[in-house]
């Protein structure tokens, strides 16, 4: 039973986590834009966008980071024969890229608390889809286990990224016009 209620827990501070993970780029493209306003929309946009971003990171994102990784380390050590499986290392090797798009996303944060984010809206667009492919590559790996094909796994990530990419081009265009 505690088994379940651990997984229970760990899934629930995933979600938060990827929440957050996935809202904090937006917040980063608000600001950056708010950049471009006129001084007194800057002047009142600015400040409240740190401020939701300062919220959201440090509320919600971190602990939630935290809890999920305390609750999959508690998973592993009550089956540790999760790790002599394929798709377990296959699992930890995208669980390890999703904590480096967090530091990386902790850098911004940084910055951004600072107005100091360098990258372009476009640029962040892009970013943002990070979590994105993450959680499709994870939720895969856990659902199909041996049963996927590794090469078709990869085809079917790399299109996603694809038609990613290509969603991101046509808002840019069709927001120009």
């Amino acid at each position: 039973m505690t088994y379940l209620y651990v997984k229970s827990l760990h899934l629930i501070f995933v979600i938060t986590w990827f929440a957050g993970l996935f809202y904090i780029p937006r917040l980063f493209i608000y600001l950056i834009e708010a950049n471009h306003k006129d001084e007194a929309e800057s002047k009142v946009l600015i400040p409240q966008l740190q401020l939701m971003i300062n919220r959201l990171w440090n509320i919600i994102t971190w602990p939630s980071a935290i809890l999920a990784t305390g609750f999959a380390i508690w998973l592993l050590i009550l089956n540790p024969s999760w790790l002599e499986v394929g798709w377990m290392h296959a699992k930890l090797a995208f669980v390890v890229l999703l904590i480096l798009y967090h530091l990386k996303n902790h850098q911004l944060y940084l910055r951004s608390q600072k107005n100091q984010l360098k990258w372009s809206s476009n640029m962040m667009r892009i970013w943002n889809e990070g979590a994105t492919i993450i959680l499709f590559s994870v939720i895969f790996i856990i659902i199909l286990r041996s049963a996927i094909d590794w090469i078709f796994g990869l085809i079917g990530l790399i299109g996603l990224a694809l038609l990613l990419m290509l969603g991101i081009r046509l808002y840019k265009k069709v927001r120009k016009q």
